[in-house]
């Protein structure tokens, strides 16, 4: 284990490259339940009306986000005790468990109610890793980052996690044009599970040969230091060291509120809303979403760059403005074209403002915790966030839908991001005020007191 020198920019890159390919993998695998839905809805559930189906698929959707916290409170402590890349190993091999899991399990009219338990488990499993995943990911991202670039590096988190919703429309769209509708409801839906379940065990012995985080590597020399000398270490990792924090934690959901919202709407909701409530036909509806994607996965280093140079605090704030006063007028929009283009418009209009969090989301978080709690600090909050209101912005939407009050859904998105607004206006800029840059000493490794928000 090396305690030196920072790792060169060509290790960083590598570093930032290994830890973004699992990322993809992981939110591949957590995205395909939300893409292929469409199709497998029905195999899951008895017959209904798309939109019950839907629905029904969606909650177990959401369930899934109900493990997150607790992936995020497990995996974080681990991250924070056994170091950043053995957490992130672990958390992409549960990931291909679940997937593989989906990807044999009989249907319905096989196995009867079994069908939708099978579905359920796996979905929590999933759960169990995606909320381990953020939390690790964001923190390995943000410290292997060069001093200075911490933004533009830690922003790949969401090309990442965009790339892996692309590679899922992608192989939708690949299978829309080499199958026939009736063969995409009847296995072709079952494939990108398996490509997931691969790709997840390769991706966990790329990840075991990733660098360790310089900080983290101090951080786990200062322990020794002090445990040799007698002192007691066990209590700087966990829920009891992470409560000397509560308006880092605050800050922390607040921020997350309206950003994890506004990303699950503009992305995962997005190709079902154009289907169901637009009117436009289900390849039409992916070829947009991917076109979209594409370039708002462009966005993220530019807009990451933006805010090393410029802060955060500023970028925080053009989300938040301006996603609380294009969100009901966007979506009102939409859901009364059929027409592809002005569907693309609008949606990439979203995209361009949620950009603004999802290109700072892990390295604003990060600068706010010191290293011993940081996995933690990030993930748990975030992951509450995400099940409370990620997981369950798509079946309140269909659930308003179905009941013939759907706009009321556009106002409720609209109140999430607000705020985000207040938090973002309250908040110092993190920059200014890192934990990422303060160098760890024998002083701070026995006296760490949180630093202002």
């Amino acid at each position: 284990m090396s305690t030196t020198t920072p790792h060169s920019t060509r290790r960083v890159v590598s570093n930032v490259v290994k830890g973004c390919l699992g990322n993809l993998i992981e939110w591949f695998d957590w995205f395909v339940y939300a893409t292929f839905s469409i199709y497998f809805a029905k195999v899951f559930f008895p017959e209904g009306s798309q939109t019950a189906q839907l629905l029904a698929a969606a909650a177990v959707f959401a369930v899934g986000f109900l493990m997150r916290p607790l992936g995020g409170w497990l995996l974080g402590m681990y991250a924070d005790r056994f170091g950043r890349k053995n957490a992130l190993a672990f958390s992409v091999l549960l990931m291909g468990v679940g997937s593989l899991a989906i990807a044999l399990s009989p249907g319905y009219d096989k196995i009867g109610i079994a069908a939708p338990i099978v579905l359920l488990i796996a979905r929590l499993l999933q759960g169990l890793s995606v909320g381990g995943e953020f939390g690790s990911s964001a923190t390995y991202l943000s410290e292997i980052a060069t001093p200075g670039r911490r933004g533009f590096y830690s922003s790949f988190q969401y090309v990442s996690i965009t790339l892996g919703q692309l590679t899922a429309l992608t192989i939708m769209i690949a299978l829309q044009f080499l199958l026939t509708e009736e063969q995409m409801y009847s296995f072709g839906w079952r494939i990108p599970f398996v490509i997931g379940a691969v790709a997840g065990l390769v991706v966990m012995l790329l990840r075991r040969g990733m660098d360790e985080s310089v900080h983290y590597e101090k951080e786990l020399a200062a322990r020794a230091q002090a445990k040799s000398e007698g002192k007691d270490v066990s209590k700087l990792v966990g829920l009891r060291a992470l409560a000397k924090y509560p308006k880092q934690l605050a800050a922390v959901f607040g921020l997350a509120l309206g950003g994890t919202v506004a990303f699950y709407v503009y992305t995962s909701y997005m190709q079902k809303y154009m289907v169901n409530t637009s009117g436009i036909s289900k390849e039409d509806a992916a070829m947009i979403s991917f076109i979209a994607l594409l370039l708002f996965t462009c966005i993220q280093p530019l807009v990451g760059w933006f805010s090393d140079k410029y802060g955060r605090r500023v970028v925080m704030l053009f989300f938040s403005i301006g996603g609380t006063l294009v969100t009901v007028p966007v979506l009102t929009l939409l859901g009364k074209t059929s027409n592809v283009f002005a569907a693309f418009g609008l949606m990439m209009l979203g995209l361009v403002f949620v950009s603004g969090y999802t290109a700072l989301s892990a390295i604003i978080k990060a600068e706010m915790f010191p290293t011993h709690v940081r996995a933690l600090g990030v993930g748990l909050p975030h992951a509450i966030v995400a099940a409370v209101f990620g997981g369950t912005s798509e079946p309140i939407a269909l659930a308003l839908k179905q009941a013939g009050h759907e706009s009321m859904f556009f106002w409720y998105v609209t109140g999430c991001i607000a705020i985000t607004l207040i938090a973002a206006l309250s908040v110092k800029e993190p920059s200014k005020n890192s934990q990422l840059e303060a160098a760890l000493t024998e002083e701070t490794a026995a006296k760490r007191e949180p630093q202002p928000v």
